[in-house]
């Protein structure tokens, strides 16, 4: 099975994608300054990496370069995007709405939407991101992954920071723990050790 691993910010879009079979990178990439005139792509397989320099204009534009490069002929890792099966969403932040993966549908990402001022740099574009997915994968189940859902067992004693207890219930003020998905990452090849 592949999988394809979308980590959406504002102006950039990095992915990889996986042949699960053997948890083996076939291609991977970064477009960066979307919306500018100098966006750059960079693509990476196992045959080595390329560079395009043509303006990327939007994230869906960017999303579907990503496609006609996997695809290629010459360049690209897979015939079709259909051999793509799941899309894994990097999500920043998921409140204390989200405390593990789960697949994403309406009201996912309207509990997204509502953690945006928790993470209004980062939450919008991931939203971007999953719904240019949606509309590109049609047949790919979309997962979120969310950033904050590591730090989730804190104990109230923990998150709480020493402010008014009100600010906490209106604002959702706390410590939610952030980069969960690389302490998980850490954590797991530590205990290897």
């Amino acid at each position: 099975m592949k999988i394809l691993v979308i980590n959406t910010g504002s102006s950039s879009i990095k992915y990889q994608l996986f042949q699960m079979d053997d948890q083996s990178v076939l291609a991977s990439g970064l477009i960066e300054k979307i919306g500018e005139a100098t966006s750059k792509h960079t693509y990476k397989t196992h045959a080595g990496k390329k560079i395009f320099d043509d303006p990327v204009t939007s994230h869906e534009e960017g999303l579907k370069q990503v496609v006609n490069l996997i695809t290629d002929n010459s360049v690209g890792v897979i015939v079709e995007k259909s051999e793509i099966k799941a899309i894994g969403h990097r999500v920043v932040h998921g409140g204390e709405t989200f405390q593990k993966p789960c697949i994403i549908d309406e009201a996912v990402l309207n509990a997204i939407r509502e953690n945006d001022p928790l993470a209004p740099l980062h939450n919008p574009a991931n939203i971007t991101g999953i719904e240019v997915a949606q509309k590109i994968f049609q047949a790919a189940t979309q997962v979120g992954v969310f950033d904050t859902a590591f730090h989730h067992t804190m104990p109230p004693k923990a998150f709480h920071y020493a402010i008014p207890l009100e600010l906490y219930r209106e604002y959702k003020i706390r410590r939610y723990g952030f980069h969960g998905t690389s302490h998980h990452y850490v954590a797991l090849q530590a205990a290897k050790e």
